[in-house]
């Protein structure tokens, strides 16, 4: 793709002229392991880059309370022509580097899915100093970090999931759990990491605890 990916204009283009490589046409296989699992508690969650909003209305149907933000009109509309009456979301069409400031530290949880590849690597930085103003304390960061290895250019830019997690940690936040998902679809495989993360005073009954039941379900061992 080209064009400069900063702006709305360049993913509106890219709404307008047809289906995108990064859709799947339904929610995340991962995520709907991780929405049933019992591990993370129904919460407010934001969910940045959301695109048609498959994954927002998945987090939405198991009793969160979902805004899904994304930068391209077209984008928003589709959320809205696609809202569940019975687990609706809050749509916002907006920058995820120019938020309300009302939001900060409204969110239990930041879903992350191909939006920081998406993002020129230049702004991670910035990415990382949003997640954690979003959060509250003891909030966690999930994630599925990639494309791994991917060839220059972008969008998408190639993610190593270690550098976002230092950007993260730099932040604030503690890493709980990673593992290469055996259920990210196929072209995906090995090309993404899920990784969960919590933003200073998590009090869970313990990190360990999650990661066990995490991979012991599907995932590789912490």
């Amino acid at each position: 793709m080209s064009g400069d990916s900063n702006t709305s204009d360049f993913w509106e283009a890219n709404y307008r002229q047809g289906p995108r490589a990064w859709e799947i046409a339904g929610p995340t296989p991962v995520f709907e392991r991780l929405a049933v699992s019992g591990e993370f508690a129904p919460g407010r969650m934001i969910v940045p880059g959301a695109g048609l909003g498959d994954d927002a209305r998945l987090f939405a149907r198991h009793g969160f309370q979902v805004t899904a933000v994304d930068f391209a009109p077209t984008a928003a509309r589709a959320m809205h022509a696609r809202q569940d009456p019975t687990a609706p979301i809050i749509i916002l069409q907006a920058d995820w580097f120019a938020l309300p400031t009302v939001l900060t530290g409204v969110f239990d949880y930041v879903l992350e899915n191909v939006f920081v590849g998406a993002i020129d690597p230049s702004r991670r930085v910035a990415y990382a100093g949003v997640v954690a103003e979003l959060l509250s304390s003891g909030g966690r960061f999930i994630g599925l970090l990639g494309p791994i290895g991917a060839p220059p250019g972008g969008p998408p830019f190639a993610v190593r999931p270690d550098d976002i997690i230092d950007l993260l940690v730099a932040r604030g936040l503690s890493l709980l759990h990673r593992e290469f998902p055996p259920d990210s679809v196929p072209w995906r495989q090995g090309k993404e990491e899920l990784v969960v993360m919590a933003k200073w005073n998590y009090d869970s009954t313990s990190p360990t605890t999650m990661s066990r039941s995490l991979s012991s379900s599907k995932g590789e061992p912490s």
